[in-house]
């Protein structure tokens, strides 16, 4: 089991050799190599394409990596299909995100869309997008969608603090506790996830 690892690990690490050699050098180049490398790899959670449309997938990698073809990633690559019954929340998760966009790369929109669809899925939400840390996370979060990473100031889990941001949109109340200080799952909200 552990060699299967170590060559998916050097399939990834080629993947993403090969995408940052052709790299523009933009802010997220970085994070969607991470994504890519990893899903062409065979692990993370992402759906085909990263969670995105066949025409988006096929802008992010001419706009991040001209010159490598979109086929790095297939249709076939037995990514797991978003159920319809979950649409609506990754559309909401989709508008939050888009609602504190940075507002410098058409990139921000492909990276909410990719973050929504890592929120589908059951792992830490660095783990399921193909990310290799969780500070690759914090980072991208904070370049795309600085507003709403900066209301993340006691470094909440990612995909927590997410569906808590919507939760208070609608006037939910996500903590049975009136702080989060004194909440029973404090300890399972805030920190590492290493």
């Amino acid at each position: 089991m552990l060699a299967l690892a170590d060559e998916l690990a050097r399939e990834a690490e080629h993947v993403f050799a090969r995408l940052m050699a052709r790299a523009v050098g933009a802010g997220n180049d970085t994070a969607f190599a991470s994504m890519i490398a990893t899903r062409a790899a065979g692990g993370g959670a992402l759906p085909v394409w990263l969670g995105l449309d066949l025409q988006a997938f096929r802008g992010l990698m001419t706009y991040h990596f001209p010159g490598v073809s979109p086929d790095v990633l297939s249709a076939t690559d037995g990514g797991v299909p978003l159920k319809a019954a979950r649409q609506d929340e990754r559309e909401e998760l989709i508008d939050l995100m888009l609602t504190y966009r940075a507002h410098e790369s058409p990139s921000e929109v492909w990276m909410a869309q990719a973050v929504a669809a890592g929120c589908m899925a059951g792992d830490h939400l660095w783990h399921d997008l193909g990310l290799w840390n969780r500070g690759e996370l914090t980072a991208l979060m904070r370049r795309n969608f600085p507003l709403l990473a900066a209301r993340n100031a006691r470094d909440m889990k990612w995909k927590r603090f997410l569906y808590k941001q919507l939760c208070e949109t609608v006037g939910i109340r996500v903590c049975r506790a009136p702080t989060c200080e004194v909440c029973v799952d404090y300890h399972v909200c805030f920190g590492s996830e290493d």
